[in-house]
């Protein structure tokens, strides 16, 4: 019987104190304006709106307001990176790396900037941030050539649109209700993606919650992707007769000029 009192007053101080911190932890409710995205042949881009609030423990709000972080990206695929150098007056292949699981997009934005509400172990482990996108490269690769080909893929997508970082996208409204524009621009992959909310306080993620959004082709554009993806053959061959055809009208028409 006192073995049996001393396992259950354990139990109850090893228990109880997790729980009721667990309990004290808010909670997000996110959502997006749109769970899917069309891409059209009139796709010039869309502001996605990441938006939600933040539910307290008996609706108290701290002392200490919270901040939050949203986050959109996705499709994770591999890809190859390849640099030129310039031999001989020929620009040529030099040296090449594999990332395993870079993001086709990857959009951040905060009510603060990142590095002062995380120190840089959290943002790593939770990837808050260009510069702490894990891409895990295939097979043994320098430091140095590591760092440079991210860095070169980093410059490419920002000025494509397809990296995106803000510090101040994210607007707090009472301490409770939270949104955040998000530019998805034209040349965005199709895909699933995930819209990731953070809420971060005293250097801490109190809590995770996420969103899937769908972005894919419509109209004429889904009939051509997926006619490619099936009947690939056909497909080619279609393209092949209508260059011919198109080739062949042109000269004609400059003929007769």
């Amino acid at each position: 019987m006192t073995r049996l009192c001393a396992l259950i007053l354990w139990l109850a101080v090893v228990l109880f104190p997790a729980t009721a911190v667990q309990a004290a932890d808010p909670r997000l409710v996110p959502d997006v304006s749109s769970r899917a995205i069309d891409i059209q042949y009139s796709f010039t881009g869309e502001e996605l709106l990441l938006f939600g609030a933040i539910l307290y423990p008996g609706q108290r709000l701290p002392d200490d307001r919270a901040d939050i972080v949203v986050v959109l990206k996705g499709p994770v695929r591999p890809i190859i990176l390849r640099e030129k150098r310039r031999v001989a007056g020929i620009w040529v292949n030099a040296s090449s790396i594999r990332l395993r699981t870079s993001p086709g997009f990857y959009a951040i934005g905060s009510s603060r900037p990142v590095d002062k509400l995380v120190d840089e172990r959290t943002a790593a482990i939770f990837e808050l941030g260009l510069a702490n996108l894990s891409m895990s490269p295939s097979g043994f690769s320098e430091a140095k050539k590591l760092e440079r080909f991210e860095a070169g893929l980093s410059d490419l997508y920002r000025r494509m649109g397809l990296f995106y970082e803000n510090p101040a996208a994210v607007e707090i409204t009472e301490g409770v209700l939270y949104r955040a524009r998000i530019p998805v621009p034209a040349r965005v992959p199709v895909g699933t993606y995930r819209a990731e909310t953070y809420l971060i306080s005293r250097g801490r993620v109190l809590a995770v919650a996420s969103r899937d959004v769908q972005i894919r082709k419509a109209g004429f554009e889904r009939f051509v992707a997926l006619a490619a993806q099936r009947h690939g053959f056909l497909y080619g061959l279609s393209a092949v007769l209508l260059s011919l055809i198109l080739g062949y009208a042109a000269s004609a028409i400059f003929r007769r000029r």
